[in-house]
């Protein structure tokens, strides 16, 4: 019982603190003496994405990228014979398909695996989680007591798991207030373009900028619309995200914006959303340089970086920013390469542009 309740425990530590999933991940296995365990994600657009213990990872990434996983039927099958609970592969397929299955040969059955068992659980979000249990071979499929144990940790399991979800969406809330509080519309964008948070600095824009069905994100300018939903993307499935800018042309009545689109770096481990944005709406020839805070924050820039991005935002030349900081013109164009990739921009005037609307803000 003592071992139970630890285990409990860092199940729900997990729930909070992605880092700690693949540990987790090896006790789980070692409680039903399993070769490994796994906590899988599907969005609604099939990314896969997993945690789990690090015996299993390189197989687990051969897999996410194979087209054989699409046809894995436990899962549906799952959901049918045994919703909202673990089942075995035995109790959803029969022996011939079990023997003649194509991700068993190609992923288990090389490292001596053979059995596996697992529950898949529909999230509020959208996400389908999958918790998966996979065993030797020669140890024949999981038995009755191992099935059982598994399915007496399943609600425990799925608050973590909840949870995790859950802190996606309080963080969105968080960054979105945050920015309304230095006068900044803002909207966090998810995975599949959904808005998680705007603030009501950015709901005031409406209907230039708003959310339409299935609370997507939706642009009254239609080629605007088209940039931001191609800038998402890019976003996706770039490795390495940078800062995107988008003019939002002016209205009869409205003034010109530029859409800053910024990714937030996530932990690997963090299975729920890695691809969070945050959309900034500024107005476009706002005068005034920009708030070193705000620079520094939404770009990670540090207080040197910062103070020559403020200046550059100005229109000042390398050699002005060079005299007026006492910096060597060599040590300015260092800072320079260094904002440039710090904020997806690639020439001074684009940088110049793009900062040019937060000098809404107080310094």
């Amino acid at each position: 019982m003592p071992e139970a309740l630890t285990l409990i425990d860092r199940i729900y530590e997990a729930a909070v603190i992605p880092e700690l999933w693949p540990d987790v991940c090896v006790s789980l296995a070692a409680d039903v003496n399993g070769f490994s365990a796994c906590l899988l994600t599907i969005d609604t657009d099939q990314t896969l994405r997993w945690v789990c213990s690090p015996n299993i990872d390189e197989q687990m990434e051969r897999y996410s990228r194979s087209e054989i996983r699409f046809q894995n039927p436990r899962p549906e099958r799952s959901m049918l014979l045994s919703p909202m609970a673990f089942a075995r592969d035995i109790d959803v397929m029969t022996a011939e398909e079990i023997a003649a299955d194509p991700i068993y040969d190609a992923f288990l059955r090389p490292l001596g695996l053979g059995w596996s068992m697992g529950a898949v659980l529909p999230e509020p979000s959208g996400h389908t989680l999958i918790f998966d249990f996979i065993g030797w071979a020669d140890s024949g499929p999981f038995p009755v007591a191992a099935l059982n144990h598994v399915n007496s940790l399943k609600g425990d399991l799925a608050r973590a798991a909840l949870i995790s979800s859950r802190m996606i969406f309080r963080q969105a809330q968080t960054i979105a207030a945050t920015l309304s509080m230095i006068g900044l519309p803002a909207a966090v964008m998810g995975d599949d373009n959904r808005v998680l948070a705007m603030n009501e600095d950015m709901e005031a824009l409406a209907p230039r900028i708003r959310t339409g069905a299935a609370n997507r994100l939706s642009l009254e300018n239609p080629a605007a619309n088209a940039l931001v939903l191609a800038a998402l993307e890019q976003l996706r499935v770039a490795p390495a995200a940078s800062v995107q800018s988008i003019p939002l042309a002016a209205g009869e009545n409205t003034p010109a914006l530029i859409l800053h689109l910024l990714p937030v770096r996530r932990n690997a481990r963090d299975i729920f959303s890695k691809s969070l944005a945050v959309l900034i709406a500024t107005p476009v020839g706002q005068a005034g340089p920009p708030d070193m805070r705000v620079l520094s924050g939404l770009f990670d820039l540090t207080p040197g970086e910062a103070r020559v991005a403020r200046e550059l935002a100005s229109g000042a030349s390398l050699e002005a920013v060079s005299i007026k900081l006492g910096l060597k013109l060599e040590t300015v164009r260092t800072y320079l390469k260094r904002i440039f990739l710090k904020t997806g921009t690639r020439r001074q005037a684009e940088l110049t542009r793009m900062l040019s609307g937060l000098g809404r803000l107080a310094t």
